[in-house]
This record gives C-alpha cells, sequence and structure tokens, in this order.
C-alpha cells in the first residue's frame, strides 16, 4: 500500500483509537510489560498514547507515530499522566538515531503495520544501548489452524480497511532480527505475544 494512504487510514482511527476502553487483560499486559522500561524510552508507533499510564514516572520518552492525527491525540493524553515526553512525527521507517542512543525501545502493536518488519527491528536493536531493554506487545498469525487460515484469507482485506498484517511471525521474525528474546508470553491462540528482550551488539 502507498505510504500516504496508509497515514490517511490512520489519521482516520484517531478518534476511534482515542476512545476505545481496552478490556482488562490488554491493560495488565501494558502494565507488565511497561513497569520494567527505565531511562530514554523510545516508543514507536505511539499511536494515541495508550501506553502512558503504565510507564514509570522517571522515564523520558520520544514518542514517534507517522499520523499527525494520533500525535495530537497523544500530546493531550500525557499531560494527564506527568510524564516528560517529546513527539516526533514521523515514518518510523524512515527515521533514524544515533547507534545506542536509548536504554529502553518500546512498541505495541506496530509491527504488524510495516512494509519492511526487519529493517524496523534491526533499528530497534541498532538505538537500544548494551544492557538495555526491548519491550513489545505484537499481534500476529495464530497457531491453530482454523484461525490462522481465516487470518490468511480475510489479511488482505484487513489490511486495506485497517492498515495491518495479522499474518506475520512475530517470534520468527524477532529471532531472524538478531534481537535476544529473554522472556515472552503468548496469548489468545498464540496471537499476541509480549515480548521482553534485548540487543545483542
Amino acid at each position: 500500500m502507498e505510504k500516504q494512504k496508509l497515514i490517511r487510514i490512520f489519521d482516520r482511527q484517531a478518534t476511534q483509537y482515542d476512545k476505545k476502553r481496552e478490556d482488562p487483560k490488554q491493560k495488565l499486559w501494558r502494565q507488565n510489560l511497561l513497569s520494567h522500561a527505565k531511562g530514554e524510552v523510545l516508543e514507536l508507533a505511539v499511536g494515541t498514547g495508550a501506553n502512558f499510564p503504565y510507564y514509570p514516572k522517571e522515564v523520558k520518552i520520544t514518542a514517534t507515530d507517522f499520523s499527525e492525527a494520533m500525535i495530537e491525540k497523544a500530546q493531550q493524553a500525557v499531560k494527564h499522566y506527568h510524564l516528560h515526553a517529546d513527539f516526533i512525527c514521523s515514518d518510523i521507517e524512515e527515521l533514524n538515531f544515533p547507534d545506542q542512543s536509548f536504554d529502553t525501545i518500546v512498541s505495541t502493536l506496530s509491527i504488524c503495520s510495516y512494509k519492511n518488519p526487519i529493517v524496523v527491528l534491526d533499528k530497534i536493536k541498532r538505538w537500544c544501548r548494551p544492557g538495555g531493554k526491548i519491550l513489545l506487545m505484537e499481534h500476529g498469525i495464530s497457531s491453530n489452524f482454523m484461525v490462522s487460515t481465516l487470518q490468511k484469507t480475510f489479511n488482505p482485506l484487513l489490511y486495506r480497511v485497517y492498515g495491518c498484517h495479522y499474518t506475520r511471525d512475530i517470534l520468527g521474525l524477532i529471532s531472524e532480527s538478531g534481537i535476544k528474546i529473554d522472556k515472552a508470553e503468548s496469548y489468545w491462540l498464540n496471537m499476541v505475544h509480549l515480548i521482553w528482550a534485548k540487543p545483542q551488539h
């Protein structure tokens, strides 16, 4: 999909993302994952700021997203949580930071939308400092045959509507990137993964 069209899809969804009340399980996942964030944090695809309630107060966040509408909602949300956050409206696939710039890198439900996820994961690995943390909550292909068949069938339509791929092998992509997984938990027939990882420099 052409990038500007993808951005427009997420722009249109910003208000919906902002109003949506997530189920308690997903809130618990975010809290469990993000309580481990420390120091200077880079968050990819911040969306409307769904992670903000769960960060330790002392972190300093650089929040990125290619959707201006999402960024605007996140800028409003961060005020409620007394966090220090700077915002960059840019496509992470085109963005560059010096190597080893961040203590923690966070991505929640964003790997599904990138055209080249391995390129993004390689950047995450390079941008994270030695001894740093890579915290991921991502969705992908189910291990259940019937569910995965449905995902493969409807993936082209869902991508056109929501801008997300539903058939990615998340753990396989992370392994291929060379990022070292310290701990992983999988839920919903292995469609959702919580991953605590670190770079291998």
